[in-house]
């Protein structure tokens, strides 16, 4: 059932476990807020594994918690124990802010969860305040120094890129790889509804990488996945790694193997896709497992070859990232 008419096999599941966050990031959420899902509504626990499994035994290997902001979620720890016991799982994973994450990852960590990507788009503390309308950044690195410590390796950092924001920081996050097993991964900026994407924002890959080989001419492209989403290099006496994410500008549909549930129990094919299909109220009318693959099978078949450009992206209704998860 997760085979597309491409024959683009999906084996990666991106979960969303809840809408709300402790930051207020710009290009996540709009300056108004947004309308969040009443908590009935949201999938629990016992829906989440339910489905989960249903993905699991249908060829799915790797899971993603998102959010939102995935800590927040008060059975986090639980979530993580029974998603990690699922049989043929390979991979938990987690992309958290790091804002609450340092005091939770002992206890994650036990509980299965493999690897862990932390979002930090600024290494200047009052642009980290000015972007996500919150204080915190100095506990962000706390938990990116307690990930390293507890055995994460590598560490995935990720940093949307925007002009006349950050771009000025690239090489000081590149300098984040030296002595420690970090991956920074320097992502295009997406346009998603609120977030008031603009062209004029957008830092495409062939840029920052010129930025990057002016300060580090020993980076080194490394042999990529099919179905990695990253474009990744090596600088020679570097302990971590750099990597591109290239929504934007070099899409790999091509090699896409990626679903997304979201918190609300709808089910996503593309991330810049809108359409989307509940599992949720079936699931909630007591539909059987095989009716559920059949919804799920159908929704895989109808999935495009290829997301749409930027432009056209940035002109076509979708939903909040932090209704969709991150």
């Amino acid at each position: 059932m997760l085979i597309d008419s491409f024959g683009r096999m999906h084996t990666y599941l991106r979960v969303s476990l809840t809408e709300r966050c402790n930051l207020r990031c710009q290009y996540c959420m709009p300056a108004e807020g947004v309308d969040l899902t009443p908590s009935p509504q949201l999938l629990s626990l016992n829906e989440i594994l339910r489905l989960a499994n249903l993905f699991v035994t249908s060829g799915v290997n790797k899971i993603r918690l998102t959010g939102g902001e995935p800590t927040i979620r008060k059975d986090i720890e639980q979530v993580c124990y029974h998603l990690s016991s699922l049989k043929g799982l390979k991979k938990l994973s987690m992309t958290t802010n790091g804002l609450t994450l340092a005091r939770k990852l002992p206890k994650l960590k036990e509980c299965g969860l493999t690897n862990l990507n932390i979002s930090l788009d600024t290494l200047v503390p009052a642009k980290f305040e000015f972007l996500t309308r919150r204080k915190g950044h100095q506990r962000v690195l706390e938990s990116i120094d307690a990930a390293i410590e507890v055995g994460y390796n590598p560490l995935k950092v990720n940093c949307v890129v925007m002009r006349g924001f950050n771009d000025d920081e690239m090489c000081d996050f590149v300098e984040m790889t030296y002595d420690k097993p970090i991956n920074v991964r320097f992502i295009e900026f997406m346009p998603f509804d609120g977030n008031v994407w603009n062209i004029k924002k957008l830092v495409p890959y062939t840029e920052m990488l010129d930025t990057v080989v002016q300060k580090f001419p020993g980076l080194k492209r490394l042999q990529d996945h099919p179905m990695e989403t990253a474009k990744n290099f090596k600088i020679d006496g570097h302990c971590g790694t750099v990597s591109f994410i290239t929504s934007m500008t070099e899409h790999f549909c091509a090699g896409c193997n990626r679903l997304r549930l979201l918190a609300d129990g709808n089910f996503k094919v593309c991330l810049f896709g809108p359409s989307e299909v509940s599992l949720r109220d079936p699931l909630r009318r007591n539909a059987t497992d095989d009716e559920l693959r059949e919804i799920i099978g159908a929704a895989v078949k109808r999935k495009k070859a290829s997301h749409a450009g930027m432009f056209d992206i940035a002109k076509t209704t979708n939903r909040p990232m932090i209704h969709i998860g991150g």
